[in-house]
């Protein structure tokens, strides 16, 4: 079983700053494709940042300058740096990950949110 868990989350100002991390655990044997998304009240989920297992990375405009993703390979966790925070990044964030199991099964897994509150 593979566990993906975020930690990180919390109240802050706006323009401070935050960085969450991600901790996949389990049965894994590699890590491939990674992301974080976030979720705001009434709204869809929607993709902040990605990063390839060799590094290569994307962000949504909306966060460009201000994000920054980044992951150990060795400890199998991702992080977000956020700075800049602005009350509209409100939001739950979610990690993401493809993965292959060290049964040889190709996954796509979830954490289960960690929120994030932009407020003066």
């Amino acid at each position: 079983q593979v566990q993906l868990v975020e930690s990180g989350g919390g109240l802050v100002q706006p323009g401070g700053s935050l960085r969450l991390s991600c901790a996949a655990s389990g049965n894994i044997f590699t890590m491939y494709d990674m992301g974080w998304y976030r979720q705001a009240p009434g709204k869809e989920r929607e993709l902040v940042a990605s990063i390839t297992n060799s590094g290569s990375t994307k962000y949504a405009d909306f966060v460009k300058g201000r994000f920054t993703i980044s992951r150990d390979n060795a400890k199998n966790t991702l992080y977000l740096q956020m700075d800049s925070l602005k009350v509209e990044d409100t939001a739950v964030y979610y990690c993401n990950a493809d993965l292959r199991t060290g049964y040889g099964i190709y996954i796509n897994d979830w954490g289960q949110g960690t929120q994030v509150t932009v407020s003066s």
